[in-house]
């Protein structure tokens, strides 16, 4: 009798388990179910707003692993077990893991920060990190630049946030600093008005403003310009290298000579030879 009876409760308790069981693989497709339609309801709707590709990847990240959290805390409450007990358990370890990935919870703040803040976004020329490139990229923990010799770059957000960031893309235009070297001869009043016409004619040069070109220094060759024309930074490289070739063209073209190093050479023996013969006669 005794045995029949354990045998029997055995059977009640392994047919409850595995009710239970049952019940929890149910409770997680159907949960998990329900949590990539709901992100995928809440992704299509944000789509539809003028919002960021990498904020709506980012909330959505973020939902999917706050609904997943609560998803196990609600089979393990199924199965009996204290959820109470659960989260300090998990409280403490998300202490540990903070403490042992604090590197990588400041990229996950920093990334949090970019997203809000907005100082650039996906497509935008900076300069962040020590890095210059374009913006393929912002990811949680780290941002994706493309150098301008085409080599895919991965910087911590943490990283980029701490530091100075340059946004090329923000602003309409910006300045190419260019130098021209003249000769003493030279007209500056000319030549001036020469390399303005000259660059008036490069492509995407912008007109508001115009070019600068102005005398910036005085050095031994003659009077140093500044040729300063502004364009917008897609091609900011283009309007850089025909300007350096519009100063030789203009400048040849104008028949201005070639600035010179001019050396002055005096020979000493020369000049202290009359001094020894005058000290030989004494």
């Amino acid at each position: 009798m005794n045995l029949q009876g354990i045998s029997e409760t055995i059977l009640v308790w392994g047919a409850a388990f595995a009710f239970k069981v049952l019940g929890a693989i149910a409770l997680w497709v159907i949960g998990r179910w329900l949590i990539q339609f709901t992100i995928g309801l809440v992704t299509k709707s944000l789509k539809k707003r003028p919002i960021e590709p990498t904020v709506i990847k980012y909330l959505s990240s973020t939902l999917s692993v706050l609904l997943n959290i609560t998803l196990v805390i609600a089979i393990l409450g199924y199965f009996g077990v204290q959820t109470t007990t659960f989260a300090a358990i998990l409280a403490s370890a998300g202490l540990a893991i903070g403490l042992a990935w604090s590197g990588l919870l400041s990229n996950f703040a920093s990334g949090a920060f970019l997203l809000i803040l907005r100082p650039f976004k996906v497509g935008d020329f900076i300069n962040a990190g020590g890095v210059m490139g374009r913006v393929e990229d912002i990811g949680l923990f780290v941002t994706t630049i493309d150098t301008l010799d085409n080599i895919r770059t991965f910087v911590g957000n943490g990283r980029i946030f701490a530091e100075n960031i340059q946004n090329f893309s923000t602003n309409p235009y910006r300045r190419v600093d260019l130098e021209a070297q003249l000769d003493h001869s030279v007209d500056v009043f000319r030549a001036t008005q020469v390399l303005k016409q000259r660059l008036h004619a490069i492509p995407n040069v912008s007109t508001s403003p115009p070019p600068d070109v102005e005398i910036l220094k005085f050095t031994p060759l003659g009077p140093l310009l500044a040729v300063r024309p502004y364009c917008n930074n897609t091609h900011y490289w283009q309007v850089y290298f025909d300007t350096n070739r519009a100063i030789r063209e203009a400048f040849t073209a104008a028949g201005l000579p070639v600035p010179e190093h001019r050396l002055s050479m005096r020979n000493s023996a020369s000049i202290e030879q009359p001094d020894r013969r005058s000290a030989a006669a004494h």
